[in-house]
């Protein structure tokens, strides 16, 4: 195994492995994927894009709740999932729908998710998620949880979890790596650098230089990555995790990426807080631009195949939402159902009466 978390320390400039042209910058470091593994990432940041465009129409028309947009984001999202096994357990802040969907879930139950609904939340059996942590850096701790639990029962898993920059000013995320530093657990920490916590720029969320470094008080190895790489971005996860599989423990990336909408879609304007100018130099390193340039190069890639994962992503999120319309309401007494696998005797008299209600 690759010594990357040696390699490219804290100190040194961010790994990357693709620059903005597609030319590769570390042939060293290049991950060892089959052309149709190059292919299926670059069809799953198309069609999260897509997605995510179709996503945020959606919720302008009243037809999704809650929602972050992505876009910008996809190589740290799709590389890093993609860099997964799949009984590695995802651990996703609000933003994360994209990693929790390649792993497994349903897209129809992420809808049904931004729309409050319970059925969101109940995940398949076979599906490693938790839902998404609304409490900023709760997941954090959470994580280190889990990936002791996996340690304890000699599982040869790890448990992921992401958060954005201004999460790391709370007290769980230094709590969680703390632990998972202290009892060596196989945990990755993804901090998704976008440069904003929601209004508030990175220079006046912390005075520390790079969010990589916070992973020295905890005593677990951190790097930055070229978070608009996708290329980068697999093989820095891949090699986290095989670092918690064979019990080296913990590793921490901070992906420097960016988002080009609002923070959510509930009300956030960036036009307020960043320049046109900022966003342009940013477009410029775009994760799907610099992935096609390096596709094309090696006859990978086309137009025909790119319109063809257009249409396939407009085609499933139009089946996703009639299914998450089509889905039952959600009723008071089936909520209370919900809570407990044995309801107690007092719960038991609650659901009862709104089911009789319900049935008027």
């Amino acid at each position: 195994m690759s010594q990357l978390f040696e390699t490219y320390s804290i100190t040194s400039k961010p790994f990357q492995i693709l620059d903005a042209d597609g030319n590769v910058t570390d042939t060293d470091m290049m991950p060892d994927l089959t052309d149709e593994q190059l292919q299926e990432l670059m069809r799953r940041m198309v069609f999260t894009r897509v997605w995510d465009q179709r996503a945020i129409s959606l919720n302008r028309q009243g037809r999704l709740g809650f929602y972050a947009p992505v876009a910008g984001q996809e190589a740290s999202m799709i590389g890093s999932e993609f860099a997964l096994d799949r009984e590695d357990f995802i651990l996703p802040s609000y933003r994360d729908i994209p990693q929790m969907v390649w792993h497994g879930l349903p897209l129809y139950q992420a809808f049904l998710y931004s729309r409050g609904h319970q059925h969101g939340g109940q995940i398949p059996e076979d599906v490693h998620v938790l839902m998404p942590q609304i409490i900023i850096g709760a997941q954090i701790v959470q994580t280190a949880g889990v990936a002791l639990g996996f340690k304890k029962n000699g599982k040869k898993h790890v448990a992921v979890t992401y958060i954005g920059d201004g999460g790391t000013s709370q007290g769980d995320f230094y709590e969680g790596l703390n632990f998972a530093g202290a009892y060596q657990a196989p945990a990755v920490f993804i901090i998704q650098n976008n440069r904003y916590a929601i209004s508030v720029p990175l220079e006046k969320q912390t005075a520390a230089e790079t969010l990589a470094q916070k992973s020295i008080a905890a005593g677990i190895p951190g790097i930055q990555v070229d978070g608009m790489d996708v290329l980068a971005m697999y093989r820095a996860t891949r090699e986290a995790a095989e670092r918690g599989r064979s019990g080296e423990g913990p590793a921490l990336i901070e992906a420097l990426t960016y988002r080009y909408g609002p923070h959510t879609m509930a009300g956030d304007d960036p036009t307020r807080y960043r320049t046109d100018d900022e966003l342009n130099d940013w477009e410029k390193k775009d994760p799907l631009i610099r992935f096609r340039k390096f596709l094309k190069k090696k006859d990978l890639w086309d137009d025909q195949q790119e319109n063809s994962v257009i249409e396939e992503a407009k085609t499933a999120v139009a089946d996703a939402i009639k299914k998450a319309d089509e889905t039952a309401p959600m009723t008071i007494s089936g909520l209370i159902d919900s809570m407990f696998e044995d309801l107690p005797s007092h719960l038991e008299e609650q659901k009862a009466e709104f089911a009789a209600k319900e049935e008027n």
